[in-house]
């Protein structure tokens, strides 16, 4: 089974697959999916789809090399930018108190 993707119309994350089409089932939307668009689509931790300019929660705590504090469980990440093919780091972001830095989906909630 296909992961549903976000509709380009209404941005639900309530779509399905029919006849080679991508519907959207909360406005009817039908469109034909890229590769590119799959693979484009970055989620937090608990499954959100995360876009450029959101506010994540880290979710646990995380060391930081050549530093001696770790960014703690609860630090919010304002402003965040999505970065494909740069490892598993996904998202590019400032760090209040530690600086600009790359995070993983997978230790951030959207807030």
């Amino acid at each position: 089974m296909t992961q549903a993707l976000v509709c380009p119309e209404c941005s639900s994350e309530h779509s399905y697959e029919l006849g080679g089409f991508q519907v959207c089932s909360m406005c009817g939307h039908e469109w034909i999916p890229s590769d590119a668009e799959e693979a484009a689509v970055i989620r937090d931790a608990v499954g959100n789809v995360l876009q450029d300019g959101d506010t994540v929660t880290v979710i646990k705590d995380l060391k930081v090399k050549g530093s001696s504090q770790p960014i703690k469980v609860g630090t919010k990440v304002r402003n965040i930018r999505l970065a494909q093919g740069v490892g598993d780091h996904d998202i590019d972001c400032k760090v209040d108190g530690f600086g600009p830095m790359q995070l993983k989906s997978s230790v951030v909630k959207k807030a």
